[in-house]
């Protein structure tokens, strides 16, 4: 698998983030939530300097805690991009249990939630490469802060929100390695 340029500034780390964006998540309808908010212009980009796992942590808390005290009109989804940990798959998905623990121990469960993507993401139960792990894969590892009245409001918008990832997969399945690949917005097999 090809790496990212972590050698790239935090300006080409967003914009190949919102490459991604574009073109997987919207493009290819993978979260059929996700285009409201970014033609609303409603998602926050960071690029995390953090090098260890508890200066991630400090950053994460800092932003769940803006978002949460930030009009969703204004901010409704956070992308924290982190380059420069966790980038090891098996400790960038340990660490989501650190994430939601933080959720609660500042009191917004509930309120808000994060969810993750990461260049070698893998579900339970595949092999690496199978291609529904694509689903969640983007050019660096992402956690996402959401809202969970968004959420809510989303699905009740889109009925059969249950049916998202059976149609991700689907999706996937079609497009195939080589349509990923052709992509061009992260991790190649």
């Amino acid at each position: 698998m090809s790496k990212p340029n972590l050698n790239a500034d935090d300006d080409a780390i967003a914009a190949a983030t919102r490459r991604w964006l574009e073109k997987a998540v919207i493009g290819l309808n993978l979260c059929p939530f996700a285009k409201s908010v970014y033609v609303k212009e409603q998602v926050r980009y960071v690029v995390s300097p953090a090098r260890t796992p508890e200066a991630l942590l400090e950053q994460l808390m800092d932003e769940l805690q803006l978002l949460s005290d930030t009009p969703a009109e204004k901010i409704d989804t956070t992308l924290l991009i982190h380059p420069f940990v966790l980038d090891d798959f098996l400790d960038y998905n340990e660490f989501l249990d650190v994430a939601d623990a933080a959720v609660e121990d500042m009191h917004l469960d509930g309120e808000l939630q994060v969810a993750s993507f990461h260049p070698d993401y893998q579900f339970a139960d595949t092999d690496k490469n199978d291609i529904e792990n694509f689903t969640n894969r983007a050019p660096y590892p992402i956690l996402q802060l959401l809202r969970e009245d968004s959420i809510e409001r989303a699905v009740e918008a889109f009925p059969d929100a249950a049916e998202i990832f059976e149609r991700n997969i689907e999706t996937m399945e079609k497009l195939g390695h080589e349509g990923w690949d052709k992509l061009d917005v992260g991790p190649a097999r």
